[in-house]
């Protein structure tokens, strides 16, 4: 039998002992993850941007640089704020509170960012999310997934855990596939509309 979803009441005493419970703002290790994430991105700019389980907005900063717009959200009241209070002077960027898969945005997306989120869920909460955030993707849209790869007592599973979930997604291509000892970061793209994988970095510069 699968274990359920990381309670709610786990996130609400995290965020009750702390701003940022997990020092994403502070730590070095989180700023270089970070900036490894949005250095993967195969384009340099995005139409509409959804990064659920956003947090505090560390990263939702950084991916506003990139996008034209960001739709974030998060679970817990307490990060939404924080969120909205980090990206307040950015008009790109909406933050939301949702409970995701049961409340998910309306419209499609051509970038979806699933930072440290899927090993919260149970499995058919984790199928859910998936199957979603595959139809929100635009073909040829950019899903990346970056999850921190050490065992928890919280997570249900790890990052190379949700590396082989993703990898059985239908409509999918791998473009990147980055493996550290502390996290897994894989980059896909979503088919063309015929079917066919994306061209490459290279192939649009002309390189090859």
């Amino acid at each position: 039998m699968s274990r359920p979803r990381t309670p709610a009441t786990y996130f609400d005493a995290m965020y009750g002992s702390a701003e940022d419970p997990w020092s994403l703002t502070e730590r070095w290790y989180e700023r270089r993850k970070y900036d490894l994430t949005v250095a993967a991105l195969p384009l340099p700019r995005y139409r509409r941007a959804f990064e659920p389980g956003c947090s505090v907005g560390e990263l939702t900063r950084r991916l506003a640089d990139r996008c034209d717009t960001v739709l974030a959200c998060d679970r817990v009241e307490s990060a939404v704020g924080t969120a909205r209070r980090r990206t307040a002077a950015l008009p790109n960027v909406s933050v939301h509170r949702m409970l995701l898969p049961e409340e998910w945005p309306e419209g499609s997306f051509d970038l979806i960012v699933l930072s440290e989120l899927l090993y919260y869920l149970d499995e058919m909460t984790l199928d859910s999310v998936l199957e979603r955030t595959v139809s929100s993707l635009e073909s040829e849209g950019t899903l990346v997934t970056v999850h921190w790869n050490h065992p928890v007592e919280e997570h249900l599973t790890t990052g190379a855990g949700i590396a082989r979930r993703v990898a059985d997604l239908p409509g999918l291509v791998l473009l990147a596939d980055h493996r550290e000892e502390d996290f897994v970061l894989q980059v896909h793209r979503r088919t063309t509309a015929n079917g066919e994988r994306p061209a490459g970095v290279a192939a649009r510069e002309g390189l090859v």
